[in-house]
């Protein structure tokens, strides 16, 4: 955590990656003004906060402004997918559609670096907070894992589905079980939130759904538990 708008600003200029950005509501002056127009060149999202809550998170003196540096380096998906073709290897991607829970998200980052995942995509909004909390719950992955932060998923299925890559949707709504699908060659699996799964949005892109058979009384698995079995069943495809 870095306070301070001058020192914001520079870390930006300096290159740092800006995970969460909050600063007071209503606050203007030159130093502020030259932030929000650091940050709006460098897409970087912020949070307009009272400054109540600034004083909880620190006592000193912030000036309006509070940042969070992400402990990892985010990188282009497109980059990745590239890479994979260049390297002769089918593409992998994890789309996390509104995980917020930053346990759950350590937990899918260390499957997904288990199961050969090339990239795990988030949104720029509406996501965990990569810290150290998430660090430590996947057990060092994220140190390995490219992670991409888009600000449009629709805009980056639609990327992906170009470059020749199938996108399924895992929901409990989708008509087929995983075991009925080919999952095999390029591929892109996007998991939604536990409140109210795949964002229509999204669901309209996708090249197919899938389910996992649910046989209890409980109507969905925890959405780390989903990543791993569908994770999993892309293995047993291209190992098969």
């Amino acid at each position: 955590m870095i306070f301070g708008t001058r020192a914001i600003i520079e870390a930006i200029k300096s290159g740092k990656t800006i995970d969460k950005l909050l600063t007071q509501k209503g606050l203007k002056n030159p130093l502020m003004s030259e932030l929000f127009q650091v940050i709006n060149e460098a897409g970087i999202p912020n949070t307009p906060v009272p400054v109540e809550k600034l004083n909880r998170v620190t006592k000193k003196n912030h000036q309006g402004a509070i940042a969070y540096i992400s402990p990892i380096d985010y990188a282009q998906v497109d980059n990745v997918v590239m890479n994979c073709f260049e390297e002769g290897k089918d593409p992998f991607i994890l789309i996390l559609d509104r995980i917020t829970d930053v346990r759950n998200f350590g937990a899918i980052s260390r499957t997904a670096d288990s199961a050969g995942v090339d990239a795990i995509v988030v949104p720029t909004k509406g996501a965990a907070q990569i810290g150290s909390d998430a660090m430590k719950t996947s057990a060092g992955a994220l140190n390995y894992l490219p992670v991409c932060k888009e600000h449009n998923l629709k805009e980056t299925i639609i990327r992906l589905k170009d470059s020749g890559i199938k996108v399924f949707a895992c929901s409990e709504k989708a008509d087929n079980f995983f075991y009925q699908e080919d999952l095999s060659g390029p591929i892109a699996i996007i998991m939604g939130s536990e409140e109210d799964g795949v964002s229509d949005a999204y669901w309209k892109l996708c090249d197919g759904a899938v389910k996992i058979p649910m046989l209890g009384n409980i109507d969905s698995l925890n959405v780390s538990v989903a990543t791993a079995v569908i994770s999993y069943e892309i293995v047993r495809q291209r190992l098969n």
